[in-house]
């Protein structure tokens, strides 16, 4: 370690804030559905998840090798391209919690890898084959493969348990639904703390403190462990409740089926190397879920808005990582320059937050986003309840003798 310069501590720590945000940014992929249906309190749901991210930090490093050794070429890449890579991540990540958008923080390092290491390197740095076979690739198919699970597994649960209602069946399903929740939360260890782990490990063969090909370092897995985890408990209220009630409404069972659907499908990638978005997996399992349920609804605006923002989060993380990069490239001030811009961006976007403030104490509320021209049309289609039927009949069907139509007057002369 006798070559950790000035600029790699700069990179470690701001690897680590991108961890932070990478946490309270993906709580809600865990805990959203298990606090809208109110299996869990809002802080002992976060408490329980931050726990379980740490643990999960410790079970793999496949994907940490995939963006570390795979993604672009290590050799010839300096710190200061990972600190502007971490730039781009660190904003899209801040913006998009700023409007409750659940957008992939994982897309947003990669994003601002590859911008940063295009505008340093070249297209060449960048290993395409990678990049569509364990990035892109996974980014389309995991919510569709997510939701159809998801939505087989509700329709599967109601099938068998259609009959089956009553306070003990919620408990059940509850209860199932915490255990699923915790297996999100350890899969999202596994996935999303490796990305930073990784990250730190390719800024350290950078800067020549470990040798190129080395695994993350047991310190390196350690501080991302721990800063996910804080971010985590610190809980990400404003995607939280869109996730738990803004994209769909959701009962215990379907929550226990896209749960279970979503941490089978994330520990599975992990596994493999792919570096996975949790949020994609959730989203998707979310959303199958809600369509799984005879009579359930999905609120296209929000998943609309939701699937902009993922378009948007690869091009616009590299646009920020390769301005931030050329930026730095001026030397020490350039740097410098763009750490101050940094600090200065996100404190903004907290103090504007602040105008509308959403924590545990308002997260399960009403979502204010309108229901859309799908759901609108279902709702306005909805029969009313059978009581107000018969009612209505009772109070305006008349007898036989008074149905007969009364002799009309003649209609009065004209008059010239």
């Amino acid at each position: 370690m006798e070559n950790f310069s000035l600029i790699l501590a700069i990179v470690v720590v701001t690897a680590l804030a991108f961890d932070f945000t990478n946490g309270f940014h993906d709580t809600a992929n865990a805990m959203a559905t298990t606090i809208s249906t109110g299996a869990l309190k809002p802080k002992v749901a976060v408490a329980m998840s931050a726990a379980l991210n740490l643990v999960g930090a410790f079970l793999s490093v496949e994907v940490a090798n995939t963006i570390s050794k795979g993604l672009v070429d290590e050799h010839g890449i300096r710190p200061e391209v990972i600190f502007a890579a971490l730039v781009g991540a660190i904003l899209w990540n801040l913006v998009t919690w700023l409007v409750g958008l659940p957008s992939s923080s994982s897309h947003a390092l990669m994003g601002g890898l590859i911008g940063a290491t295009v505008a340093s390197a070249g297209l060449g740095a960048v290993h395409g084959d990678v990049l569509v076979t364990k990035v892109l690739l996974p980014a389309v198919a995991a919510p569709v493969v997510a939701g159809a699970a998801s939505m087989l597994a509700t329709r599967f649960s109601y099938g068998i348990g259609g009959k089956a209602e009553g306070e003990a069946t919620r408990k059940g399903y509850r209860a199932g639904q915490i255990a699923s929740a915790g297996l999100v939360s350890l899969a999202h260890g596994t996935n999303d703390a490796q990305k930073t782990m990784g990250i730190i490990t390719l800024a350290l063969i950078a800067g020549g403190a470990i040798s190129p090909g080395s695994n993350p370092p047991v310190w390196v897995i350690l501080s991302a462990g721990l800063a996910i985890a804080l971010g985590t408990y610190i809980g990400g209220w404003r995607i939280i409740r869109t996730m738990g009630t803004g994209l769909t409404e959701l009962e215990p069972r379907q929550g226990f089926a896209a749960q279970t659907s979503a941490a089978t499908a994330i520990l599975a990638s992990s596994h493999l190397g792919f570096s996975l978005s949790t949020t994609h997996v959730v989203s998707g399992s979310v959303m199958g879920a809600g369509l799984g349920r005879k009579g359930g609804v999905v609120r296209w605006s929000t998943a609309t808005r939701m699937a902009v923002a993922w378009v948007l989060t690869l091009p616009a993380a590299a646009l920020v990582g390769a301005g931030a990069e050329s930026v730095t490239d001026l030397g020490d001030w350039g740097t410098a320059a763009v750490a101050v811009f940094l600090v200065a961006a996100s404190a903004a976007i907290w103090k504007y937050s602040r105008r509308e403030v959403v924590d545990h104490t308002n997260v399960v509320a009403e979502p204010t986003e309108p229901a859309g021209v799908v759901t609108t049309a279902i709702a306005a289609v909805t029969p009313p309840p059978a009581g107000t039927i018969s009612e209505g009949l009772t109070a305006t069907i008349a007898s036989p003798a008074a149905a007969e139509p009364a002799p009309q007057a003649a209609p009065p002369a004209a008059t010239v």
